[in-house]
């Protein structure tokens, strides 16, 4: 093998590692009895959405996309749509080292001295004591999708996946992504239920 082929191979090892740490999503989708499967469809921002940036352009062209997979099209340019998409995100910050109640991850130190007048000593370590570990980010997505004449909401779902700040899947564009793709695919999904996309 070439230098150049061994090269080439060492760095799509690291590639192939990341297209596979993606973490699950938790999806939850709520609608009326037999939802539209078809029409035209602006997304837009929901009100109140606590991030107005970039950075949601990146999750609106998501969800448009993932619209457009399952029968719907953009709105005309320059006409009202069929449908409006209202789209909100948020992304929190929790450190690693506590768990989910909250509660800090504890080190735990525990001594003695035996018959012998051995001593020993007990170290519980539940934390990488080798550097500051990183946060988790957790990234929610709300959509909900509403009749444009009587503004009437018809469809709405949420999703939320977690991982490590730093990692490709804590990433805002791969994050939109898998999102959208769980929130919106298999549309209308059935109403009322957690379902866990992997």
């Amino acid at each position: 093998m070439s230098k150049h082929l061994m090269l080439a191979a060492c760095l799509a090892l690291p590639l192939a590692a990341c297209a596979t740490a993606v973490p699950p999503v938790e999806v939850t989708r709520f609608h009326i009895d037999n939802p539209p499967r078809a029409g035209s469809i602006a997304v837009e921002e929901m009100p109140g959405n606590p991030d107005i940036s970039l950075e949601f352009r990146t999750y609106a062209a998501a969800v448009q996309q993932e619209w457009q997979l399952v029968g719907f099209s953009p709105a005309p340019t320059g006409g009202a749509s069929d449908y409006v998409a209202l789209v909100s995100f948020r992304r929190s910050f929790r450190p690693s080292g506590v768990d989910r109640s909250g509660k800090p991850v504890s080190v735990g130190v525990g001594g003695g001295i035996g018959s012998g007048g051995y001593s020993g000593l007990g170290v519980g370590v539940g934390i990488n004591l080798s550097g500051k570990p990183k946060d988790i980010v957790t990234t929610e997505l709300q959509v909900q999708l509403r009749r444009r004449s009587d503004s009437t909401t018809i469809w709405e779902g949420r999703a939320a996946t977690g991982a490590k700040q730093g990692t490709p899947a804590a990433q805002p564009g791969l994050a939109a992504q898998k999102l959208a793709a769980a929130l919106i695919g298999g549309y209308p999904g059935e109403s009322g239920r957690t379902i866990t996309v992997k």
